[in-house]
């Protein structure tokens, strides 16, 4: 039913044009009242712009009778706004409004195009097309003062966005986009939203590319499903910019709100996919990176490429992807929220120069898988992972798991190692674990001053060196004077050892020196802790 479609013989302005069909003729007439023109059937199967279901000549304009009403239209009846309002209407031929200024309100729900839509370099105040079918958008440089609205259009050779600014929001909620001949479906490089760029469960197949985007609150990707199989990236958006949060989140199907709400118990939910690679480099998010639930299926030679993003918060909370990889080079992050599962195995992840400041693992995350963690992301040795989670357990006062990480350092160290260096790696690991077990360290000292005290008792006294100028021999005093570096007990260098005696001798120096440093070391972190 058409709402303000009436004619009367006073309302038809002179210069009407004379070849108007009776369907552009109710166009002209609704858009000086501001008012719906609806051309439906009210059959849904019939109505459907997406269907085969052909539509006729009572149902059709013509695309340069549109650009006229828009660029040069009739002035608005006595107290009415002048606006193009359509629904269920067929436009034949191509819509070109390249370089206009459009000033009246635009808004055109369940419409077909018959070709492409022409908008480079256009200007707008609003224009919404709602579950639309449109061949092709091109749109580059275009300039909305409020919304570009795109929600459940189909667009079959893709939508061109680049350089184009909007002033409020751009949405394109549930919208299915074909790739065109360069193999993007939505070309958006250096894009420019004023609020909220909204692509909640949208389908694209192809490239979606934001190269340089400029979103100022928040993009939502959230229950997208994103296809490439043709190139290597299904998301290419290095050098993004996003003011809050980037959402690649489920999304409840069939909510009327979907975007940042929790859905109602018992709505279905439909994941973030990905098949294909996917670019975030150099990125700024102002609150996070939201990965929660995100599914990415890759072949060997695509990514999850995070290098050099910088962000408060990264929620790494989806699946681990089996093939491919996830690069953090360079990232920089203060929380790191993940979860144990959702890192990829060993030689998939590439973490060299990732920075972040606080760990917040959600569920279990026990410190042996911290360690695979970092032990996958270095296919050869790298003290840097290591020292960087060491450094961040200790600030949060986990000083004993931080000496494990570092230990867990020295032997993946000693890996790299000749084998004669292996070997003393071996023995410093078994003896003292590398320092960083001082207890140990204390207990050798006391079974070899056990072990040598009982030793020297059992032997004959030795000579002194000097006649008459010599404490009493003390077997327990002796040896502990040998084990212990620095102080003088008053029995070392006034008795002659010869033989194996001097050895021995030696030997307990030598490891008095090495022991007694490990504990002082191990004193030195428990004072630091302190």
């Amino acid at each position: 039913m058409t709402e303000g479609s009436g004619l009367r013989d006073g309302d038809l302005p002179d210069d009407l044009p004379d070849d108007l069909t009776a369907a552009e003729l109710g166009m002209w007439q609704a858009f000086r009242n501001g008012s719906v023109y609806d051309l439906s059937s009210g059959d849904t199967v019939v109505d459907d712009p997406h269907g085969g279901h052909p539509w006729g000549e009572e149902r059709t304009v013509r695309a340069r009778i549109v650009c006229w009403l828009l660029l040069d239209g009739p002035p608005a009846l006595a107290g009415r706004v002048s606006s193009l309002k359509l629904v269920g209407v067929r436009i034949s031929d191509a819509m070109d409004l390249a370089g206009g200024t459009v000033v009246p309100y635009v808004e055109l729900r369940g419409c077909r195009f018959d070709r492409e839509v022409r908008l480079p370099e256009a200007r707008f105040t609003t224009v919404r097309l709602v579950d639309c079918a449109v061949p092709r958008l091109e749109a580059a440089r275009v300039h909305t003062e409020g919304d570009l609205h795109l929600p459940r259009c189909r667009f079959h050779n893709g939508v061109r966005l680049t350089d184009a600014h909007i002033g409020t929001d751009l949405l394109l909620n549930q919208a299915i986009v074909y790739r065109d001949r360069s193999g993007r479906s939505i070309a958006a490089d250096g894009i420019s939203v004023g609020q909220d760029l909204q692509a909640e469960m949208l389908e694209s197949h192809g490239e979606l590319s934001l190269r340089g985007a400029t979103i100022g609150v928040s993009l939502s990707l959230r229950g997208a499903r994103l296809v490439n199989p043709y190139t290597r990236l299904a998301l290419n958006a290095p050098q993004l910019t996003v003011g809050r949060t980037l959402y690649l989140t489920p999304a409840g199907v069939g909510s009327p709100l979907l975007s940042g709400r929790t859905p109602a118990r018992g709505t279905r939910i439909q994941r973030f996919e990905c098949q294909g690679g996917v670019r975030l480099d150099d990125g700024r998010f102002g609150d996070a990176v939201d990965l929660e639930r995100a599914r990415f299926t890759f072949t060997d030679e695509q990514e999850l490429s995070l290098r050099r993003i910088q962000t408060p918060e990264l929620r790494f909370l989806g699946e681990g992807p089996e093939r491919g990889g996830v690069v953090l080079s360079g990232a920089r992050v203060v929380n790191l929220m993940d979860r144990a599962d959702a890192w990829p195995g060993p030689g998939l992840l590439h973490m060299g120069g990732f920075s972040y400041e606080n760990l917040v693992p959600r569920g279990p995350f026990p410190l042996e898988r911290r360690l695979e963690w970092v032990s996958a992301a270095t296919a050869e040795y790298n003290p840097e992972p290591y020292e960087r989670l060491a450094s961040v357990l200790r600030a949060g006062g986990e000083d004993e798991d931080a000496r494990e990480v570092l230990l867990a350092k020295q032997r993946r160290r000693r890996e790299t190692l000749p084998a004669a260096a292996k070997l003393v790696g071996y023995a410093q690991d078994w003896m003292v674990a590398y320092g960083y077990r001082p207890g140990r360290a204390a207990v050798w000292m006391a079974v070899l001053w056990a072990a040598s005290s009982v030793a020297f008792t059992y032997a004959d006294p030795p000579p002194p060196l000097k006649g008459g100028e010599h404490p009493a021999w003390n077997p327990a005093l002796f040896a502990l004077d040998l084990l212990l570096p620095v102080i003088d007990l008053g029995q070392v260098g006034f008795w002659q050892l010869s033989g194996a005696w001097q050895w021995l001798a030696a030997a307990m120096i030598l490891l008095g020196w090495i022991l007694a440093t490990t504990v002082a070391a191990g004193a030195t972190r428990l004072l630091r802790r302190s």
